[in-house]
C-alpha cells in the first residue's frame, strides 16, 4: 500500500454515482454480516448448547478489534481509505471461506469457529474506521446528516432482512448461509473498488509525527472535546449493559419456542425499528435540543431491552425489539452526526476508530458480559439487569456530560 498525496476535496465535489456504489457496498458487506452471524450463533449454540459459547464469539471477536482498532484508524487517515475498506472486505471473505470449510468437516468443538471470528475481527478493526471516515468525502458538510440517516438506512434494509434471510438458508444447513455471505462480499469489494478515490487534506505536523504520536493525538482530541466523549462513552455503556440481541438464539429455542426462522424475525425486529426510523430522519429536519433527544432514545433503549428480557410471548418480543431498533437509531444518528461535524477531515479516521472502538467492538464485548452474566445469573435476569443498568447509565451522563446535554441543532456544531 503507497502514502498518497493528500489535498483538500472542494465541498462542491458531489458524485452521485460514487455515492450510490459507496450505500451498493455497505449493501452486499452489511447482507453478507447479518447472514453470516445468524448461522455463526445458531451453529455454535447446536454444537455447544452452552449461552457461555455465543460471549466468546463476541469476544473472539473483540480481542483482535481492540488490539487493531486504533491503529487502523491512522492507516485510514494516511492511506486511500477506499482500498483499505476493500481489503478489509476480501479478508472478511476469508472468514466465509474458512467458515465453509469448518462446514464441510463439521466439527464437534467450537474452538475453530472462535480463530475464524479473530481474522473476520482483524478485518472489521480496518473496514469500520475506512467506511466511516470515507462517506464525509462523498457529501457536502451541509448534507452530511441527511447522507448518513440514507446510509443508515440501506444498513437497516440489510439488517432487517439479513437475519431473516440467514435463517431461512441455514434450513439448507451451514453451507448455504456461508456461500451466501461469501458471494456478496465479493460483490461489495467490486463496488468499492468502482468509487473514485478520494484525496484528503493531511495536516503537517502528522508527516513528521510517529505513529503514536498520530494515534494519541486522535484519542486526545475525543477527550478534550466533551460532546464527542460524552456521546460516544454514553452509547458505549448502553450498547455494553443491553446487549440483548447476543442472547436471541436462547430466546429463540429455549423461552419463544420458535426455530432459526424465528430468530431471524428477532433479529430482524430490532432492524425494521431502525429502519423506518432512518427513513424517517432522511426526510425530517431534526429540530431542536439534539442533545436531549439522544438521552431519551438511548432511555428507551434501555426500557424495550427490560420488556424484551420479561417477555414469554413472540409478539410481545417482537414489538420490544422493534422499539428497540427505533430508539437506537434515533441515537446513531444524533451521535454519527455529533461526531463528523465536530472532527476535522484530517482527523476522521483515528476518531472514527475511537468511535468503532466504544461503539463497534464494545458490541462484541457486549455479547461476552450478556454471555457471561447469562451464565452466572441466567438468561432472563442477565437481559433486566443490563436494561436497569442503561438508565442508570443515562441519568449519571446527563449529569457528567451538560454540554452534550444543551446541544440544540445539529447545524451549530463546528470542528473545534
Amino acid at each position: 500500500m503507497t502514502q498518497i498525496l493528500q489535498t483538500p476535496v472542494e465541498p462542491s465535489v458531489l458524485r452521485f454515482r460514487d455515492f450510490q456504489l459507496y450505500l451498493t457496498s455497505r449493501l452486499f458487506v452489511t447482507f453478507a454480516t447479518m447472514i453470516q452471524s445468524v448461522a455463526v450463533g445458531w451453529h455454535v449454540y447446536g454444537i455447544t448448547n452452552d449461552p457461555m459459547s455465543l460471549g466468546y464469539v463476541g469476544l473472539a471477536q473483540f480481542l483482535p478489534m481492540v488490539l487493531l482498532t486504533l491503529p487502523a484508524g491512522d492507516v485510514a487517515d494516511r492511506f486511500d481509505r477506499r482500498i483499505i475498506f476493500a481489503a478489509a472486505t476480501a479478508l472478511e471473505l476469508l472468514s466465509s471461506l474458512l467458515l465453509i470449510t469448518l462446514a464441510i468437516f463439521n466439527p464437534t468443538s467450537a474452538l475453530p469457529f472462535y480463530g475464524v471470528l479473530a481474522i473476520y475481527g482483524m478485518a472489521r478493526a480496518f473496514a469500520a474506521p475506512a467506511m466511516q471516515s470515507f462517506l464525509p468525502t462523498l457529501v457536502p458538510a451541509e448534507h452530511l446528516p441527511r447522507a448518513i440517516a440514507l446510509s443508515a438506512s440501506v444498513f437497516q434494509v440489510a439488517v432487517i432482512a439479513g437475519p431473516a434471510l440467514g435463517g431461512a438458508l441455514y434450513i439448507f444447513g451451514p453451507l448455504a448461509a456461508y456461500g451466501s455471505s461469501a458471494v456478496l462480499f465479493v460483490l461489495g469489494i467490486v463496488a468499492t473498488l468502482l468509487i473514485e478515490r478520494r484525496l484528503r487534506h493531511q495536516n503537517a505536523s502528522d508527516a513528521t509525527s510517529t505513529a503514536f504520536e498520530r494515534v494519541m493525538a486522535g484519542i486526545g482530541y475525543v477527550r478534550n472535546n466533551p460532546v464527542v466523549l460524552g456521546a460516544l462513552s454514553l452509547d458505549l455503556f448502553a450498547v455494553l449493559l443491553g446487549g440483548a440481541t447476543a442472547l436471541l438464539p436462547v430466546f429463540a429455542r429455549d423461552i419463544l419456542h420458535v426455530g432459526p426462522e424465528g430468530l431471524g424475525m428477532l433479529r430482524s425486529a430490532v432492524a425494521v425499528g431502525a429502519f423506518i426510523t432512518s427513513v424517517a430522519l432522511g426526510y425530517l429536519t431534526l429540530g431542536r435540543r439534539a442533545g436531549l433527544l439522544m438521552f431519551g432514545a438511548v432511555a428507551i433503549f434501555g426500557l424495550s431491552t427490560i420488556i424484551f428480557g420479561l417477555s414469554t410471548n413472540f409478539y410481545l418480543s417482537l414489538f420490544a425489539l422493534f422499539i428497540l431498533g427505533a430508539s437506537d437509531m434515533i441515537s446513531v444518528y444524533v451521535r454519527s452526526s455529533l461526531i463528523q461535524l465536530a472532527t476535522p477531515d484530517e482527523m476522521r479516521g483515528r476518531v472514527s476508530a475511537v468511535n468503532f472502538l466504544f461503539i463497534g467492538a464494545s458490541n462484541e464485548l457486549g455479547e461476552f458480559e450478556s454471555g457471561t452474566t447469562a451464565g452466572w445469573f441466567g438468561t432472563v435476569p442477565a437481559v433486566i439487569i443490563g436494561g436497569v443498568g442503561t438508565l442508570v447509565v443515562v441519568g449519571l451522563w446527563m449529569w457528567s456530560f451538560p454540554a452534550l446535554r444543551k446541544v440544540d441543532r445539529l447545524s451549530d456544531v463546528k470542528p473545534g
